[in-house]
């Protein structure tokens, strides 16, 4: 069975986007309504600043199509807490709100900042804490976690490595560590011939039946939605 793509941008709420990828005069309110009207995904900014209150999944759900899936970033200071010794007690206030996302979690996403070196021990406590159910993405930001021994340990824990394409870098390696893959494209600008490479490449995992979430950077003006739609277009099937 053919996998899925899952691609959107780091956040919708955007007003700036109008009237490249918004109509003018589209209302904060139907915001959220008209991104998923043409892309199938987001990747939630503001629940790496402070946890989401039920009432605000409630409205990103109803906002939404059923088919719609959202990547939640984990809360910044509970993700640090977590990997400091405090998974244990940390990890169930973490994820208790995202559970009331139901089947339409496509992943949480945990950001291991640049500073934080790797640690083993530390991460092993974070995984064996994790809840199983949940759907777990790591971005390791420091070179240290670039290591086969890493990537084993997230693949016994069915957790993903997330790959981030960065200004001034090569770009990353598609490691298969879960059921699915996950890609941030951070760069600023994106080629249509850059977009074609990177459908070349995601392919392969969608016809060996992974799913593929896929994010854009947010940008000033709505390009970055814009390449989300084509690169949907790209790998439709």
């Amino acid at each position: 069975m053919r996998g899925r793509l899952f691609c959107g941008t780091s956040g919708f709420s955007y007003p700036a986007w109008a009237p490249r990828f918004y109509a003018p005069g589209t209302r904060a309110a139907d915001l959220l309504p008209a991104y998923a009207a043409r892309l199938n995904a987001c990747e939630l900014n503001n629940t790496f600043y402070q946890q989401p209150k039920p009432p605000a999944i409630a409205g990103w759900l109803a906002a939404t199509d059923p088919t719609f899936r959202f990547s939640v970033k984990a809360q910044r200071g509970g993700s640090v807490h977590a990997l400091f010794g405090g998974a244990a007690e940390t990890i169930p206030w973490l994820t208790a709100p995202y559970r009331l996302f139901g089947e339409r979690l496509g992943t949480v996403l945990f950001r291991v900042a640049d500073p934080i070196k790797r640690n083993d021990e530390e991460l092993a406590q974070l995984l064996d804490a994790w809840p199983a159910d949940l759907p777990l993405t790591l971005e390791f930001q420091h070179d240290s976690w670039r290591d086969d021994e890493v990537h084993a340990r997230l693949m016994s824990a069915g957790a993903a490595l997330c790959a981030t394409d960065l200004d001034g870098a090569d770009p990353p390696d598609l490691r298969v560590t879960a059921p699915f893959i996950y890609l941030r494209l951070r760069r600023s600008a994106y080629s249509e011939l850059e977009l074609e490479a990177w459908a070349d490449r995601i392919e392969p995992f969608i016809s060996d039946g992974l799913d593929a979430f896929v994010f854009f950077r947010h940008d000033e003006d709505g390009q970055s939605p814009q390449r989300a739609e084509r690169l949907l277009a790209l790998l439709a099937p």
